[in-house]
Parts: C-alpha cells; sequence; structure tokens
C-alpha cells in the first residue's frame, strides 16, 4: 500500500463534500487492514511518530460514522494532531493525543490482577515481594524516563526490576543484608537497555542518612516514591529489632513507618507522587485497620490524598492449600477472609 500522509489527511479536512470524505475513507482504511504491517510511521516537519495499527483504524472508523461535516473536521483534525503532536504532562511520558493506546494503564480504583508477572528476573520467591504489575502502573503513570525513584522497602528488588524495564533510575533500601544481596543478584539478570542506575543499600530505612547517600550518587531528589513496607507482624522478615515486622505494638509500627515517612518525604519534588501498599491484620479476634492507619500517618506529614486503591489478592503462602480450614475458621469467628490490599497514592 502507498502509506497516506498528514498532507493527505489535511487535503479531507478542506474538502467541502462529506460523501467525497469518506469514500476516500473508505479506501485508506481498507489499504491499512489489508497491510501485513502493524505499526507506521508518520513525519512532518524533521519529526516523526510510531503509530499502531489499532489506533489508526479506531480512529478512522469514528470518522466515518460521522453524520455532519462539522463534526467529520473536527474528527480529522483531532486525528491529524495525534499523528503530529505530543501532548505529555510534566509528571509522565503519557501522549495524551494518543491516550487511547495506553487501555493497559489502569485508572479505575479497583485493580483486579489475575496473576504476577514472572518473567525475566521477576520471581515469587522471596515472601515480602509485591507483583510487579504495582509499580509498573505507577512509574509509566506518575513518573517520566530518567526520573529518580526511592523504595525505602525494596526487599528482592521488584521496584528497581521495573525502572530498569522502564528507563527509571532506581534507589533501594533493604535492611537484611541476605535480602539485599538477592536484590542484587535479581538485578544483575535484569538487562539494562536504557542504560540507567540502580542501586540497592543495606540498611534502616528509618535511620538511614538519606541525603548523605543521595549526595554520594550525586542525586539532588527523587521524582517518585513507593512504600511497601512489613504489614505489621503478618509475616516475621528478621529477628532485628529495628524491623517493623517486629513492632511490639501498632503504635509500635506506625512510629516507626512515620520515621520512613518524615524522613523521605524532603527527597521528593513538590507536585510529585507517593504510593504505599499495605494490607489490615486480624488480631485476637479484632480487624486491625493497619491501612487507614497508615494513610494517616502519611497525611499527618503533609501530603495530599489523591486515591484509595483497592487490589485483590488470592492466598498468601501461609494460606496456600488451607482455604477449606480457613472458610471454616470464618465461619466459627465470624470473620472475613483477606482478599484485599490497599494502595494510596498521594501526592506532595
Amino acid at each position: 500500500m502507498k502509506q497516506p500522509t498528514l498532507q493527505d489527511f489535511n487535503r479531507l479536512v478542506e474538502e467541502k463534500d462529506l460523501e467525497k470524505i469518506k469514500e476516500e475513507l473508505k479506501y485508506i482504511i481498507n489499504d491499512f487492514e489489508q497491510s501485513k504491517k502493524t505499526e507506521f510511521r508518520f513525519s512532518e516537519n524533521g519529526a516523526s511518530s510510531i503509530v499502531s495499527k489499532d489506533f489508526i483504524l479506531d480512529e478512522l472508523d469514528q470518522i466515518i460514522k460521522t453524520r455532519t461535516i462539522e463534526r467529520t473536521r473536527y474528527y480529522l483534525k483531532r486525528f491529524i494532531k495525534s499523528l503530529s503532536e505530543v501532548k505529555t504532562r510534566k509528571t509522565n511520558d503519557i501522549n495524551l493525543n494518543r491516550w487511547k493506546e495506553y487501555d493497559d494503564i489502569i485508572t479505575d480504583s479497583l485493580w483486579i490482577i489475575d496473576k504476577r508477572d514472572q518473567s525475566g528476573a521477576h520471581k515469587a520467591v522471596y515472601w515480602g515481594n509485591f507483583i510487579p504489575q504495582i509499580p509498573n502502573q505507577f512509574l509509566r503513570r506518575y513518573t517520566k524516563k530518567g526520573d529518580w525513584i526511592l523504595d525505602p522497602f525494596v526487599g528482592s528488588g521488584t521496584t528497581l526490576i521495573e525502572c530498569r524495564r522502564l528507563g527509571r533510575n532506581g534507589i533501594g533500601i533493604e535492611l537484611n543484608p541476605a535480602v539485599a544481596k538477592l536484590a542484587r543478584e535479581n538485578l544483575k539478570r535484569e538487562q539494562n537497555p536504557y542504560k540507567i542506575r540502580t542501586k540497592v543499600l543495606t540498611g534502616d530505612s528509618t535511620s538511614i542518612d538519606y541525603y548523605s547517600e543521595l549526595e554520594k550518587g550525586k542525586i539532588n531528589s527523587v521524582q517518585f516514591l513507593l512504600l511497601h513496607p512489613p504489614y505489621w507482624d503478618i509475616i516475621t522478615f528478621s529477628k532485628r529489632k529495628n524491623d517493623l515486622s517486629n513492632a511490639k505494638s501498632v503504635g509500635d509500627f506506625l512510629e516507626m513507618f512515620g520515621s520512613v515517612a518524615k524522613e523521605t518525604y524532603p527527597l521528593l519534588d513538590k507536585g510529585r507522587y507517593c504510593a504505599v501498599v499495605i494490607g489490615d491484620k486480624y488480631s485476637s479476634g479484632e480487624w486491625i485497620p493497619l491501612g487507614f492507619f497508615v494513610m494517616q500517618e502519611m497525611i499527618k506529614r503533609g501530603y495530599k490524598l489523591k486515591s484509595t486503591i483497592v487490589k485483590n489478592f488470592d492466598a498468601t503462602r501461609g494460606k496456600m492449600n488451607q482455604k477449606e480450614l480457613w472458610r471454616y475458621r470464618a465461619l466459627a469467628g465470624g470473620f472475613y477472609i483477606f482478599k484485599h490490599e490497599y494502595i494510596f497514592l498521594f501526592q506532595k
């Protein structure tokens, strides 16, 4: 096929006969449909953009269904702009002129994710790691290529693996030396196509000298914070007293978490975002709303709550193959089995 150019579409905008516009569009649509290519390049004034075949066909289909010449011209002009102009916000690389191409970016507050991504270096061998789709969603929506990401509870490195895949720089802090070593080994297995920097620090996120560590890397600030702390004592990650999973009470847990929130707040650029992934727990027959307690700790330190996201999860490793037992316990004890966790999104 001879690919239509931007000039061809501009010429259609000037056409006064609606039927002639639609007749030509039918030929253009047919050519795109018959093509084996899945992407097409459009160029203008030395700049070029690559556009998916599906996006083109969806837009042209909408144009051809219009009933008035005014509406047809409006959609044609919008289509031309989507091929020739990039419109992004300062906090991400999403081209809003082609927003329909990002249908895999979640904008609902309920996240139903069937299974975790286990591609590449992502492995579900560490008890405390979260699904890679969480950092993937946030990094694509709230950061730009080359931004700096800080994860004070990096665990086995899930966030930093996603940083490598998406072209973001990342720093992670891990209290347990063995787990920090695992994170570094995982990162070695992940390719680094964008040549970005990722670093795992072994240290206590409640007391580490963040400014000193950033200064070593000549980093002035970070553009996104992602916090995935232990869900208090649901899983004990070490025997260390400064481990949040060993907090003696919910008050102690919140004080320790609050220290991390306080120390990292100044590092984040104004107007940028922070996400906290946290779940609730039961204690002595009582539901402890740990998630909402943590949310309040963040708000007290100056953050503005932007969204509360509820994400599903099926079974923890401790409850695997025990569904019948836990169902019996729920019926006998008058409670409900956890099937969700929270993701709180904040803006500085």
